[in-house]
């Protein structure tokens, strides 16, 4: 019986979808606060500039760089007793708790420059942290099953509980640990609040993924077994990575996932400046947005597999994909031709609260299908090269990721010297033009970046037909393979 077969025939239990799934809430936590918080809190609460902290990023990001194809090649091919993902997984387990932790606790009486050596030290820290665990765990899904649908509904899972656990956290951090004063209306500049929230969310971390290690450790001897030793050379290496990530369905899905996380760096770094500034919306009210997201999350994992199943993957993506990118900004385009409700009154917050519930299930559920693209591509790389090199592509997208991360901060740090919003500026003391700049940078920045993306997924050429032949080929080689 072939790999393809062994594992569909036995495929993962509803226990492991979940555990599979529950370790993508790791990523959630880190990934919302990095991307909501870590510029306001060190920029505007600790006072650091917004262009130092961009640097600490852009600085880490570098360093940064090779970990992820490294970690992914190396995943590919490593050969031990518990398999090739799991001993990453396993020893990243203590460092992505740990570092998270001192990322949002520096020490008190840091000047502005022993901050910036604090952020970009613990920045390089948890990204590669995270790289050992992450790449590892989400490069099981084309090994956990083979089937079509069955990796959009696992990577619906981890989509799900991705949001889930970032939002819980950024909740909790809204709602109970910023607590507003009379000095401090606002909530937001409760520093003691901001430690705890670190502490909070390391432990959710380390526990999400002990539960996704721990949880898939039982389907090891189901996964794929790693290629026959040779002897590599350092060129053979990087000659093995070029020809694995030319494949062009990967190229599309890497660049659109560049212009996506672009618009989404932008969106989180800019989020409490337009629902605190922007909007005037208090603490409270942004928290009542956070906690209807679960909804959002909630229609997405309903949406996205039977949009998978009725119309394919690329084709839900793209549909989807364009409904929800074309809604986001249009709030913000409406307020700047003065056809919203003045901030304040109770019709504004119910029109955004109602737009975030439908048009956020929309983009979670674009991310889902795009997540299991990257799956399908696995199968269509090995029938051109010979080698499974789920490593390498998941790793691929992990970097662009944090690529287009940082590029959204730094788009953001752009729109706000636009807007001439300085670093410690309290809502009320924004001017009104400051704040239409903003909303044109954000506005603009967002829609460019997500048409961007929508081209880039309309060069992907993996249809289920073509992924049903993928693994015939591949079945055939391993009867032939056999039979001698």
């Amino acid at each position: 019986m072939t790999d393809a077969v062994t594992a569909k025939a036995s495929g993962p239990s509803l226990p492991t979808r979940l555990a599979f799934g529950f370790g993508g809430a790791a990523e959630g936590i880190k990934n919302n606060g990095f991307e909501y918080f870590l510029l306001f809190f060190y920029s505007q609460i600790l006072g650091v500039p917004a262009a130092m902290v961009f640097l600490a990023l852009m600085i880490a990001l570098v360093v940064d760089a090779m970990s992820d194809p490294i970690v992914g090649y190396w995943s590919d091919n490593i050969r031990t007793r518990i398999g090739r993902r799991h001993p990453f997984m396993y020893a990243a387990l203590l460092p992505v708790g740990l570092t998270y932790y001192l990322a949002w606790n520096p020490p008190e009486g840091l000047s502005t420059n022993g901050l910036f050596v604090w952020l970009l030290v613990l920045t390089i820290s948890v990204r590669l942290s995270f790289t050992m665990y992450e790449v590892p765990s989400t490069a099981l899904v084309p090994e956990l099953t083979p089937e079509y649908d069955a990796r959009t509904s696992l990577m619906s899972y981890r989509y799900f509980f991705a949001w889930v656990g970032g939002l819980s956290i950024q909740i909790f951090l809204l709602f109970f640990l910023l607590k507003p004063s009379e000095q401090n209306p606002s909530g937001y500049f409760h520093i003691p609040g901001w430690h705890l929230y670190g502490q909070v969310a390391a432990g959710v971390i380390l526990l999400a993924a002990a539960v996704s290690t721990f949880g898939t450790h039982a389907r090891i001897p189901h996964l794929k077994a790693p290629p026959a030793q040779r002897n590599l050379t350092l060129g053979k290496v990087f000659s093995e990575i070029f020809e694995t990530i030319s494949n062009p369905s990967f190229r599309a899905l890497f660049l659109a996932t560049l212009f996506g996380l672009l618009a989404s760096g932008v969106s989180a770094s800019l989020n409490q400046y337009i629902n605190g500034y922007f909007w005037g919306f208090t603490t409270t009210q942004t928290a009542g947005l956070t906690v209807a997201v679960y909804i959002s999350a909630v229609l997405a994992l309903i949406i996205a597999p039977i949009a998978g199943r009725m119309f394919g993957k690329k084709r839900a993506a793209l549909s989807i994909g364009v409904l929800a990118f074309t809604i986001a900004p249009a709030p913000v385009f409406a307020r700047l031709i003065g056809i919203m409700p003045p901030n304040g009154s109770d019709a504004l917050y119910n029109i955004v609260l109602t737009i975030t519930i439908f048009d956020l299930a929309l983009i979670i559920a674009t991310q889902m299908l795009m997540g299991s693209m990257v799956a399908d591509i696995v199968e269509d790389s090995e029938v051109q090269t010979g080698r499974r090199s789920e490593g390498i592509f998941y790793a691929g997208i992990s970097f662009i990721r944090k690529l287009a991360q940082a590029s959204g901060v730094f788009v953001a740090t752009v729109v706000l010297t636009f807007a001439g919003i300085q670093e410690g500026a309290q809502p009320d003391k924004v001017t009104d033009s400051s704040l239409t700049s903003l909303g044109w940078g954000y506005a603009v920045t967002l829609l460019a970046a997500w048409t961007l993306m929508m081209l880039c997924v309309g060069f992907y050429r993996i249809s289920r037909e073509s992924h049903e032949n993928n693994l015939a080929t591949l079945a055939a080689r391993g009867a032939e393979e056999a039979s001698h």
